[in-house]
Parts: C-alpha cells; sequence; structure tokens
C-alpha cells in the first residue's frame, strides 16, 4: 500500500538505488556506483557489515570460466582487487598465487583442454601439464591417481573483509549512506514499479530502484516484494589447519574436480573446503538465520570425504592439527550460475545474489554489470546466461530449490557433460502430449525447465543417458530420426515455444515500433523477424503472427518466456498504449508436423485445402485437424515442408492419436529436440542465446532481409542504418569441419589465417548432411564484404587439437529452400 495511507510508518528519507544487503556484493555494487558518480544511494544492512556469509568467505580468485563473457566477468577482479588500495587507501590482500586444476581421468583432461583455451584467447598463462610437472611446481603435493592439471597462473587468492571495508570506504567518500542494524520489513509498489523500502525501524524510505543483495537471504527479500529469486542457502564447510612446515609460499589455488575439494594456502596454513553432495539445507528463516557472524555446529561425518580426499593430495595433512572447523550458510542457484538483473516481475527491482561461493571473487565483475543494468538499462556484456529472467516463478519456490541442492552445489566441481541434464527437481513442467511421447519411446531432458523428447529409443539400449566427451550416444538415434523425417514426416514437441497475444487498439503500433521487418500484413500471415534495441542488438527472434485487425500472436523461444513478455509489456506501458499482453504459453500445446509428406499426411484429415496455391509458406489459418479444431501455421524450424499445429491442451492427446494412426501409411517417425537442433544448423537458422543476442546486429548476424528496410520508427532503426552505412566489425559465418568428426558445443576459438578470430557460438551434428558444424563470428575490417572472408583459411581449437573449417557460402542442405517451400 503506498506509504501515505499508512500511518504508522513514517518516511525517513528519499534515495534513487536503494541496495539491500552489505555484504561483498551490495558493497562491491556500492563502489561502482560511486565510481560512476552516482551518490545518491542507501545500502541497508539489517546487522553488520559482512556478517552474512562474507566474513567467513574462503577468498579464491579464480578469473577463467568455461565462456568469454563469463571470464571477462571474472578476470575484471585481478585488474580491481590490486589496485584498491591505492584507491582507497584499504589493502584487499590480493596476491597471485596460480592455480591448479586436476585431473584424474582422461574425460576430465578433455574438459580442461576446452577450458584453457578460454585463457588462451583472453590473454591468459595457461598451460596443460602432466603428473611429473605437477609434482616439481608443488612438491607436497601427491601426484597419486593424478593423469594432468591445468595451471592457471592468474590464479590467487584475497581477504574478501578487507575489500568490503575498501569498497565501503569509497562509497562513504562518495557520499553514499551506509547504514547497519536496518533490516528490510517489505516494499512498497506502486503501478507495477518499485516505489520504497520499509525499514525495520518503522521508516520507509522512498526510492525508485532497489537492488536486492542480500545473499543467503535474498530470496526472503523478494518474497516480500511478490519477486521469485531461485537459490537456497546450505551448510557449507572448510576447515583452516596448523601451520605446516615446509609448505610452498605462495602455496597455489588446487581444485581437486574429480574429489571435489579446493585447498588454498593461509599463511603458512591450509584451508581445504568441498562441495558437497546432498548439501544440508539451511533455513534462513529461523532463529540461526537471524543471527550475525553465524557459526555452525561441526560435521564431521558430512566433511569426512573431503579431508580423506585431502590427506590423499596433501599427506602433510596427516600431521597437521585442525585450528578451526568453518561451517556457515552459503546460497546456490539451481544452475550454479549467479542470479543478476531486473526482474521480469517488478520493475526497479534488481538482484545480485546466489553467487554459488564465488561472491568476492564475483563482486568485481558482478558489481560493475549491476551498476551498468542499473544506470544504463543493460550491462556492458551479454550476461542472458546470468540473467534472472532465465527462471519463472516455479523455480523460486522452497521446494524446488531445495531439490535441486541434492546436486547443484556438487555440480560446481563434478564433470561438467555436453548435454548432462538434472535428475533432482524434474517433472515440474510437461506438456499434453508428455504420456504419449513417453509411451512412443521418448528419453526426456528438461533443458528450459520442460520436459521434451530429447530422442526416442528404439530399444532399452537408447534409453540411458552416457554422457562423453566426444561422440555422443545419441547421434545414432538422432540422425534415424532426422533421416526418417526427411525421407517421410516427422513428429517434434513444441509446446515450450513461448506463446504471447498482443490484442487491443495499439497492438500494430506497439509492434510496428518494437519489430524490424513489416507487420502490418494481412490477417492470416505469419511474419519473420526481430525485436532490436537501442543499439540494434537483438532482444528476441521471433515470428509474429496476425490473428485479427487488433490481435497478434508472437511466439519466440522456451528459454525468453519471462524476458520477452516483459520486454513487450513494458515498452507498451511506457508508450502509454492501450494493449493487453497476455501469455498463452501454459494453454496450447504446439504439435509440428514435419517432412515432404506431412501435407499429404495432414490433407488427409482435414477438408481445409493445405495445398501450396491455398496455403502458402507464412500463412496460419484454423483447420480441422480429425476431431480437432486447432490453428495451422506453415513454417518451419528445421527445413522441410511443415506445419505447427497450435492446439488447446484439453484437445492435445486426441490431435496426437489422431496425426499418429493416420501417419502409419505415410512412415511417421517421432523426432526429439536433438534431431531438431541438428537440421537447424544444416540450415543455418540462428538460436537466440547463443548465435544472436542483444550485443549483435541482424546485420552482422546475416538477417538483414529480415528487416524492412523501406519502414521507419522502429527501435533500433537509427543505430542499425548507422552500422549499415559504416560496414559491421563481425560477421556470422557458417562452417563445416574437414576430414573430422569432434564434438562442437559453443565458444571454440576460431582461427582465420592463423589469427585468433572469434568463438563458435553453437555447433554440432548436420544428420541428414553427415557434417559437423558450426556457427560464429569472425572480426573483420568495417565493410569488409563477405566474399573475403570466405576466401580466407580457418582452424577451430577444440580440446588442444586444430581441425580445419570450410566456410560455407551457402547452407549445405536445401539452399534454394525448395523442400521448404514446395
Amino acid at each position: 500500500m503506498p506509504t501515505e495511507e499508512r500511518g504508522e510508518m513514517q518516511v525517513a528519507e528519499s534515495a534513487e538505488i536503494v541496495i539491500i544487503g552489505g555484504g561483498v556484493i551490495g558493497l562491491g555494487i556500492a563502489y561502482h556506483l560511486a565510481e560512476r558518480g552516482v551518490s545518491d544511494v542507501v545500502l541497508i544492512e539489517r546487522n553488520q557489515l559482512t556478517s552474512g556469509t562474507s566474513w567467513h568467505a574462503a577468498g579464491i580468485v579464480g578469473p577463467l570460466r568455461a565462456s568469454l563473457n563469463l571470464t571477462h566477468l571474472a578476470r575484471y577482479a585481478m585488474e580491481l582487487f590490486p589496485a584498491l588500495e591505492e584507491k582507497t587507501g584499504q589493502s584487499s590482500g590480493y596476491q597471485r598465487t596460480g592455480g591448479l586444476w586436476l585431473a584424474r581421468n582422461e574425460d576430465r583432461m578433455v574438459e580442461l583442454r576446452r577450458i584453457a583455451h578460454m585463457g588462451e584467447v583472453t590473454g591468459m598463462h595457461v598451460e596443460m601439464i602432466g603428473p611429473s610437472t605437477i609434482a616439481e611446481r608443488v612438491p607436497s603435493l601427491s601426484v597419486d591417481g593424478l593423469v594432468g592439471a591445468l595451471w592457471v597462473a592468474e590464479d590467487g587468492q584475497a581477504n574478501p573483509v578487507d575489500i568490503c571495508a575498501a569498497y565501503a570506504k569509497r562509497a562513504r567518500s562518495a557520499g553514499i549512506r551506509i547504514r547497519e542494524n536496518v533490516g528490510c520489513a517489505g516494499f512498497d509498489i506502486e503501478n507495477g514499479r518499485v516505489a520504497g523500502v520499509r525499514l525495520t525501524t518503522g521508516e520507509t524510505i522512498r526510492c525508485g530502484k532497489v537492488i536486492n543483495a542480500a545473499g543467503a537471504w535474498a530470496r526472503d527479500v523478494g518474497a516480500l516484494a511478490g519477486v521469485p529469486v531461485p537459490l537456497q542457502a546450505v551448510e557449507h564447510m572448510y576447515v583452516v589447519t596448523e601451520a605446516i612446515p615446509g609448505l610452498e609460499q605462495p602455496f597455489p589455488i588446487v581444485r581437486d574436480l574429480d574429489e571435489g575439494v579446493y585447498i588454498k594456502g593461509d599463511s603458512g596454513k591450509l584451508v581445504l573446503g568441498g562441495f558437497e553432495p546432498d548439501a544440508k539445507l539451511f533455513q534462513t528463516k529461523s532463529v540461526q538465520g537471524e543471527q550475525p557472524f553465524l557459526e555452525l555446529p561441526e560435521d564431521w561425518e558430512q566433511f569426512e570425504p573431503f579431508m580423506t580426499a585431502g590427506l590423499n593430495l596433501v599427506p602433510k595433512l596427516a600431521d597437521a592439527g585442525i585450528r578451526h572447523f568453518m561451517n556457515g550458510p552459503e546460497s546456490f542457484t539451481p544452475d550454479t550460475r549467479p542470479l543478476m538483473g531486473e526482474s521480469p516481475y517488478l520493475r526497479g527491482f534488481y538482484v545480485a545474489a546466489g553467487f554459488n561461493s564465488t561472491g568476492m571473487m564475483s563482486s568485481a565483475g558482478a558489481g560493475r554489470a549491476i551498476a551498468e543494468w542499473v544506470l544504463d538499462g543493460e550491462p556492458a556484456l551479454d550476461l542472458w546466461a546470468l540473467d534472472i529472467a532465465r527462471f519463472d516463478r516455479s523455480a523460486g519456490s522452497k521446494y524446488f530449490a531445495g531439490k535441486r541442492m541434492e546436486e547443484s552445489v556438487a555440480d560446481l566441481f563434478r564433470m561438467h557433460w555436453p548435454y548432462k541434464q538434472a535428475k533432482a527437481g524434474r517433472d515440474v513442467r510437461r506438456s499434453a502430449f508428455h504420456r504419449q511421447f513417453a509411451e512412443m519411446g521418448a528419453v526426456f531432458g528438461a533443458p528450459t525447465g520442460w520436459e521434451r523428447p530429447l530422442w526416442f529409443a528404439a530399444d532399452e539400449t537408447e534409453r540411458d543417458f552416457r554422457y562423453a566427451m566426444g561422440e555422443q550416444h545419441w547421434w545414432a538415434a538422432a540422425a534415424r530420426e532426422a533421416k526418417a523425417m526427411a525421407a517421410g514426416v516427422g513428429l517434434f514437441e513444441l509446446s515450450p515455444f513461448t506463446k504471447v497475444d498482443v490484442q487491443g487498439r495499439d497492438a500494430l503500433a506497439l509492434l510496428d515500433y518494437l519489430c524490424a521487418n513489416r507487420i502490418d500484413v494481412p490477417e492470416g500471415k505469419a511474419v519473420y523477424t526481430q525485436m532490436l534495441n537501442a543499439h540494434g542488438g537483438i532482444e528476441a527472434d521471433i515470428t509474429v503472427t496476425r490473428f485479427g485487425e487488433r490481435h497478434f500472436r508472437v511466439t519466440s523461444g522456451a528459454a525468453t518466456r519471462q524476458k520477452d513478455v516483459a520486454w513487450i509489456a513494458r515498452h507498451a506501458e511506457d508508450r502509454g498504449l492501450e494493449v493487453i499482453v497476455s501469455d498463452v504459453t501454459s494453454s496450447e500445446a504446439v504439435l509440428a508436423v514435419m517432412g515432404p509428406q506431412a501435407r499429404a499426411l495432414l490433407q488427409s484429415l482435414t477438408d481445409d485445402d493445405l495445398s501450396d496455391a491455398a496455403f502458402p509458406f507464412s500463412t496460419s489459418r484454423r483447420i480441422d485437424i480429425g476431431m480437432v479444431n486447432l490453428r495451422a501455421t506453415r513454417v518451419s524450424f528445421v527445413g522441410e515442408l511443415g506445419f505447427e499445429l497450435y492446439v488447446a491442451n484439453e484437445f492435445a492427446e486426441q490431435l496426437l492419436s489422431t496425426v499418429t494412426e493416420a501417419g502409419k501409411a505415410y512412415g511417421l517417425v517421432a523426432c526429439g529436440h536433438y534431431a531438431l537442433d541438428g537440421c537447424r544448423l544444416e540450415k543455418g537458422y540462428r538460436h537466440w542465446g547463443h548465435d544472436i543476442g542483444p550485443k549483435e546486429t541482424p546485420l552482422e548476424a546475416g538477417l538483414g532481409f529480415a528487416v524492412a528496410w523501406k519502414k521507419s520508427g522502429f527501435l533500433g532503426e537509427e543505430a542499425l542504418r548507422r552500422q549499415k552505412a559504416e560496414g559491421v566489425t563481425k560477421r556470422l559465418m557458417h562452417f563445416a569441419v574437414e576430414g573430422a568428426n569432434p564434438l562442437l558445443l559453443h565458444d571454440e576459438p576460431i582461427y582465420r589465417d592463423g589469427r585468433f578470430a572469434g568463438l563458435t557460438t553453437s555447433g554440432g551434428q548436420g544428420f541428414r548432411t553427415g557434417l559437423a558444424l558450426c556457427l560464429g563470428y569472425i572480426a573483420c575490417a568495417p565493410g569488409e564484404p563477405r566474399e573475403a572472408l570466405l576466401t580466407s583459411t580457418y582452424e577451430i581449437a577444440i580440446a588442444g587439437q586444430r581441425h580445419h573449417l570450410r566456410p560455407l557460402a551457402e547452407v549445405p542442405y536445401d539452399a534454394a529452400g525448395t523442400r521448404l517451400r514446395s
């Protein structure tokens, strides 16, 4: 309720921004707001600064990550921490020690070789070494059972309390107000926006923006505003030994990944910790949860596997006493990635939490990124992988987050298998087709939270997940499906598509502004387009279908549901348009019928004319299939003749039964998500979040054909026209690997004429063509034509090996599009 209606509340002050949480993340944000010249900020901390989880952080600084932008985010700490003393007069305790990422099997070595490439392209000093070199560099380590390691010279450590003190000193000197022993009791929300923060003192701070940096308590703070924050606090443990004579100085950061433990030096002592399988949940809403500088009871039974691993790795530990057993709360997220950005559910409410035991190290990059998000509307880096909008409300439930802790904590060090699927917290969201697809042999995964068929098993040997760093065991099944579909007809489950209805007097005006392509098309026409930001970057890759004069359907990928809905609704609100934006994703199931026999199959089930003349490509209208009335749209993400059938959930099972029964005469095959992805790679179709995103424009991505250049007034137009005149400095290229069939994923370095030129954005098998394919942005001179890039020589680096790449002048499957439009 608005503040003025609550007589018991007293408005204490106002601020542009309120930060909730006085730990290393909140203070890091305050520091970077100060660096940007912003001082109208209040930071509140319910107890004392650092008293939540920051004070007991292990203090490891590991700048290397598996993707480019996350590495850039992490490595900023290497620049900031050494500079803090000069900037603030407060030392950070930072020292570069070097670090070892140990491997006990060849699969782990392959993973580390892949990660090493990211270090190389970002200028770090990384090296793959064997057991003998490990023993030479760190004699205290036992190399028994080790097959090798990744050495990262830039690994280091710092003192989290000192870093917090430096951040706070800079913030205070800039005029930022820091209030300790003041908690958040609630929020004022007006017209869907944050308007104030209620304090436990009875006061209210009027503000327009709030940053929830409450660490392990961030979910509780979010709940006060109705904002889901998917994280869970667990008991996280490490021990500190007595001084150990003869220990290397400095002692490097050691990660024994296969044993789940880490070790670092501490003034002649060692700190040993680990990431627990089936971690013990900690309830923040408890008497203990209210205590500052909380230490939980020692739990040697839980810690025993880590202690044993540590003794085996560092024999000197056997003669060292334990000085301290630290057991404190730490928060983890369902996918072990942080939660950052503005909530799609409440304007002005930002989150910076869930750093999965890397808060101190992340405070530099996250602090800068959140300051950019709040002040500029977006971070300088593409941080979709960390954006809180990737989760919906169901992911914020206490049960779901707690269930995922059975594996999420340990997943930080466990093998990061390609295509790995979570086991805990599954079967949360099923489509109306789920039961029938299960009976047809579907092997399910949940890549975006929805249970969907990844492939269909021909027998029991194909049902189990068998993870590998090379050839995937499901390739044979996906190839079988794609080829059968291309020869006849296949079914795909597309129900997870995001489906948004935009209706009202100003529906056309809104979408005409948001979309780069022409939206004022006849009823029943589907338009492929992008929604751009002010810089011309791609905020969404969508199909807009005109249902009526004032009714449009926007369809996008499953992963961006919350983001896309908020993007459309907020622009409608900001422009004062009379529009109703409705998320109808869960009300309809979507069945894709694809392949050269798709028309024949469906025509046998309807009186409606599905011929090319009557139902051309990009047409959408209501038809009957058997006894079910539905909407059919003639588009395809696999490059074959096909129709997407949108049906109300109550008719879904009847539809699938009708189609599968009739499909027997046409060689119908059920196809999984992996077959679909291989087919879209063969056609060069872009995937938002990998191949395109807010930092790439349609011109760079080769999507200029989806821009209506004769149209004016759309968002991003000015930037796009300027880039068209000046020329792009990177282009998305399509490649095939020559002479090999490696596992292609993303972020593999590409070299042009011997020099690093870019990274892959996505890759995989083209099952119809038998090619190993990838997409990737290649740096070029401004305005350098695509033809010049095609004449260069290319290589790709994968797990320590170079492979020749053949640049493709046209897509390798049906380049003319005759199968798609036949």
